[in-house]
């Protein structure tokens, strides 16, 4: 079934019940309420936090009136239009609006640059956009530039007036459902790659996707009506709404909060009871941080209702859950592996009876299929190391305007990751890494995550990034980025001293300390990496800190 149909069935079925909160949190501790849209009183201190709430009802009607809106803008089945906010209480109901007229939503990247925009929306042949406040500069420098997008909808108060105002012309616009016939198999969505090894492709995915990630996640995670879903990441990448459509589909309700702050995680967890909680590897390792060097004193915070937290985006060091468990005995684990070209996660997850396994990034998930194969496509023998491959109702339809890169990506009915992995004996998958980010090293295999979880053990070490260095002699010589916790002190000569217990192949021959630079969904920006220390100019401090 189309994914809007559940929108449907919840609005029918629980009408009156909260379907979103918004938490917009503030470090000055006073307990004002005030409504929702006057965001200025942030900035001057005087409320704790600004909460609003949606009902399954007003969602709802709020998704029929931005899809007459643009239906009397003579959008049809088959356009795409751009949604570039921030996460907000709009975000979800204009994204199902844009679904409802049997258009392509078009979520971006809010780190993107102007000229990143005008590329992407020009890839995708967005025909209108829909942008807040915090883009207005970058919109107004290419609007002119952009001579495909026809409307630009601007959310939020005081409209440029470049833009139209979505505020006051929805307001026009009937809450009635438009009625557009709508199967699984229409085209719902283009995401983008999240560029980590080159710039975004365009991915399509079918409603089928949609509707397969949220019985998926479902399935893994068992949420139920009463279920409180903390939602932190970007609603432009598949992950943070793939793990939501687990909730919408069984009607929960689910809490976005506008901020990664330690104390902002467990406070608006303990204030709404949240019982599920996705985070990414940097935010669980801040909030345990906090809470060691006293920053969060748990007695002021009711965490029993969280019951769940589950991490994805990028490998998990084991470390990091032994520690998160060491705290919170009584969590549920569970880390999820996808792409956006599989809609986010679930097409591997380790499942929360499996926490031995700890390191693995688990077995197919529900609805899913995996294999390991060779550079022929022959399956390797288990333990060996190949590229991973799934197949479900969650892979995309291609890379839009791309037949190459989809042709090299979708062999019968098989996504082809791009992602190295082996399989023990219990049949788990571990991760070994992207297959471009294998260093070769003396005719060596190196594959930088297993030696990334190494150096995580080291306690003075906060995050790290292994990469190639080009070598006269080997080829490419591993060099260890290492971003060290605050307050702590280690030298080249300690870290290599720890290394000791590594096979010498595996040991970085280089230590830089410097910070490691994530994109929104966690992962490691390599690219970036490898722009900076590969092109012979180091400027990350090098010596002992």
């Amino acid at each position: 079934m189309p994914i809007t149909d559940i929108l449907t069935k919840n609005a029918t079925e629980f009408p009156d019940d909260v379907a979103l909160v918004e938490v917009i949190p503030n470090d000055d501790g006073s307990k004002n309420r005030v409504t929702w849209k006057d965001y200025s009183l942030i900035e001057r201190g005087t409320v704790d936090s600004l909460r609003s709430e949606m009902t399954w009802k007003e969602f709802d009607q709020k998704a029929n009136r931005f899809a007459n809106l643009l239906l009397s803008r003579g959008v049809k089945k088959g356009d795409k239009i751009a949604i570039l906010l921030m996460n907000c209480l709009e975000w979800l109901p204009i994204y199902f609006g844009v679904l409802r007229t049997g258009a392509l939503a078009v979520p971006l990247n809010y780190r993107y640059t102007a000229e990143e925009i005008k590329y992407c929306v020009t890839l995708a042949d967005a025909s209108m956009m829909v942008f807040g406040p915090e883009f207005i500069g970058r919109v107004e420098e290419i609007c002119g530039r952009m001579p495909m997008i026809k409307s630009l909808f601007y959310v939020g108060e005081d409209c440029p007036t470049f833009a139209e105002s979505y505020d006051k012309l929805v307001t026009y616009c009937t809450a009635k459902n438009p009625g557009i016939e709508l199967t699984e198999d229409d085209e719902a969505a283009i995401y983008f790659s999240s560029g980590t090894t080159g710039f975004p492709k365009a991915i399509i995915h079918a409603h089928k996707s949609l509707t397969h990630a949220a019985e998926t996640e479902q399935n893994h995670h068992s949420q139920t009506k009463d279920d409180v879903f903390l939602c932190i990441p970007p609603f432009y990448h598949t992950g943070a709404k793939m793990h939501w459509f687990g909730s919408f589909l069984v009607g929960g309700r689910a809490v976005i909060l506008k901020g990664v702050k330690p104390e902002w995680i467990i406070k608006t967890a303990s204030d709404e009871k949240c019982s599920i909680v996705w985070l990414l590897v940097p935010w669980a390792q801040d909030i345990l941080d906090a809470i060691d060097n006293g920053s969060i004193d748990m007695s002021h915070y009711d965490l029993s209702a969280w019951r769940l937290m589950h991490i994805g985006a990028q490998p998990v060091p084991p470390s990091l859950i032994k520690r998160w468990k060491e705290r919170f005995p009584n969590h549920q684990y569970d880390t999820n592996y996808g792409l956006s070209e599989s809609i986010g996660p679930g097409c591997v997850h380790l499942g929360v009876e499996n926490i031995h396994k700890v390191g693995a990034i688990g077995k197919a998930g529900y609805g899913w299929q995996t294999k390991i194969v060779d550079e022929s496509g022959n399956e390797v023998a288990r333990g060996d190391v190949g590229e991973l491959a799934v197949k479900g109702n969650g892979v995309m339809l291609c890379y839009y305007k791309d037949e190459k890169a989809t042709a090299e990506s979708l062999r019968d009915g098989w996504l082809y990751t791009g992602d190295m992995a082996s399989e023990d004996e219990d049949g788990f998958i571990y991760l070994v890494d992207r297959k471009k980010d294998v260093i070769i090293s003396g005719g060596e295999n190196l594959y930088p995550v297993q030696i990334e979880n190494f150096l995580r053990r080291h306690p003075a070490i906060k995050d790290c990034a292994v990469i190639g260095l080009p070598d006269a002699r080997l080829g490419e010589a591993a060099a260890a980025i290492v971003e060290l916790k605050e307050g702590e002190t280690l030298s080249e000569a300690e870290l290599n001293d720890f290394c000791t217990e590594l096979p010498r192949y595996k040991r970085p021959r280089k230590i830089i300390f410097a910070d490691i630079p994530r994109n929104p969904t966690g992962k490691i920006e390599k690219p970036k990496l490898r722009a900076i220390y590969c092109g012979g100019s180091l400027v990350a401090k090098q010596n002992e800190i």
